[in-house]
């Protein structure tokens, strides 16, 4: 067997196409970044570095410049030499490899779905209902949303030219801590079967400083798509944390993490060509480059934006609060719902601009868990946390059950740590440590029921052995 065919059997393993396929592939020059079709055959280095013919010899002869004489040094007999006349030369160790690395763009615009293929709304919402709890005018928005998105999507990669041009749908996503948000998202992509990149505004800045560009955002996209940039483009990015990126106020020094990363987002949201680095987050000479339309890719941003229900109150207060219809100032005190009265005037007090806030047409406000809610998320979810744990002991051959009051204690557990549906886990692995730790002892243990007294310390779970029930404390 030849080198050639070794290649081809290695790029069939690591699933690349072999040569002579559909799909074809070149290699990129690390040094100019010129394809293998303008620059000319490549030379290959260790790592899979490839470097063109001018950019290698350009190095040799920096490095000759010196007039010494390399052809007399051992085991470098063609260090001299141009390496134009490489490719005729019978040399198996120096013979420029057929390896391909990059994969080219096709011009030709290729439909891989139907229009028929976009689930409608209701069925995309009915989806999201096995697996995210409550929210429902969240989902509901977001499925329309999507929805709409995906239809955008098909007409532009129909290329047929249309009257009416649809605006992208971009979505911000606000509600607190442990609500949902990124695990709606999440779901959300796997669903609809598209890459998802989850983005964390905290660590992008302005370009120039410490800290990841704001085109790091499509790099993660396109890993997520498998470095295939046609499928990157029908894309969802969510970036998370985004109230982070807020204009600060009162600041004597430059801001290179708030308002100037939401200028620098306007064109990624409104849809742009960026070149972004394949492979790394950092933009350098030995990093190959793609370019990525953003015009089809959705954007879905979210945050918790702490204190924005201040903001609300003190904008509702103050227009209600003069005259006879007036109302009492601590009348939304106890408002469940005064997140979904936000307007951009509180966005824009809070420090967002009100360029941003217009890339962003669709606003989804997530409500805060209840304890009803709470109890629902632990049990009925296709995913429930009950459900893994009642998976784990099953492959012990022993059943876990819980009472309503073990359940309800759990609930109003979490809403004392105020962190949404995320206290659910923690305090299922608190309580849950001394169970699954003793059950493998003792191979007599049939079941174990979890009871309220357990949970508040003031007795034990019920445990049946196989033989009958027994008490254990």
């Amino acid at each position: 067997m030849d080198e050639r065919e070794k290649d081809s059997l290695e790029q069939e393993k690591q699933g690349a196409p072999a040569e002579g396929g559909e799909d074809e592939y070149e290699k990129v020059c690390y040094v100019c970044r010129r394809p293998e079709s303008k620059a000319g055959p490549m030379i290959t280095m260790p790592g899979n570095m490839h470097l063109c013919h001018d950019c290698m010899q350009k190095a040799f002869d920096s490095v000759t410049s010196g007039n010494l004489d390399w052809s007399k040094i051992q085991n470098m007999p063609y260090m001299n030499m141009n390496f134009s006349d490489l490719k005729n030369m019978n040399i198996p160790e120096m013979e420029i490899p057929k390896k391909q690395k990059i994969k080219k763009r096709s011009d030709e615009k290729k439909l891989d779905f139907e229009l028929k293929d976009i689930p409608a709304p209701h069925v995309i919402k009915s989806r999201l209902d096995e697996y995210v709890i409550g929210q429902e005018k969240a989902k509901k928005v977001i499925s329309v949303a999507v929805y709409n998105h995906y239809k955008r999507v098909y007409m532009a990669a129909k290329g047929e030219k249309q009257d009416v041009r649809i605006e992208k749908s971009n979505i911000l996503m606000v509600g607190p801590t442990g609500s949902g948000k990124t695990y709606l998202v999440k779901t959300l992509a796997e669903l609809l079967e598209v890459p998802l990149a989850i983005a964390d505004a905290t660590s992008l800045t302005e370009a120039g400083y410490i800290g990841d560009d704001i085109e790091s955002v499509i790099s993660k996209l396109l890993a997520a798509a498998g470095n295939d940039v046609t499928k990157a483009e029908r894309g969802i990015v969510f970036i998370d944390e985004i109230d982070k990126i807020a204009k600060k106020k009162n600041m004597n020094t430059r801001d290179v993490s708030g308002e100037s990363v939401q200028q620098e987002l306007l064109k990624l949201l409104e849809g742009t060509k960026v070149e972004v680095p394949v492979g790394s987050n950092q933009k350098n000479a030995l990093t190959p480059m793609e370019t990525v339309n953003t015009d089809n890719i959705l954007f879905i941003c979210g945050g918790a934006f702490p204190d924005l229900e201040d903001i609300i109150k003190e904008r509702l207060t103050r227009r209600s609060s003069i005259g006879f219809a007036s109302d009492l100032k601590d009348r939304y005190d106890q408002d469940p719902d005064l997140l979904s009265k936000v307007t951009n005037e509180d966005l824009r007090a809070f420090g967002m601009i009100p360029e941003f806030l217009g890339r962003l047409p669709v606003t989804v406000t997530l409500q805060k868990l209840t304890k009803e809610l709470l109890v629902t998320i632990l049990k009925e979810p296709k995913n429930a946390i009950l459900k893994q744990y009642v998976k784990l002991l099953e492959l012990d051959e022993v059943r876990l059950e819980f009472e309503d009051g073990a359940l309800e204690w759990i609930a109003e557990e979490a809403l004392k740590r105020d962190t949404g549906a995320r206290a659910l886990r923690a305090i299922m692995e608190d309580f849950m440590l001394d169970i699954m730790y003793e059950i493998p002892k003792d191979p007599d243990i049939g079941s174990v029921i979890i009871t309220r007294s357990y949970l508040e310390k003031k007795g034990g779970p019920l445990i049946e052995m196989r033989s009958g029930l027994l008490p254990h404390a």
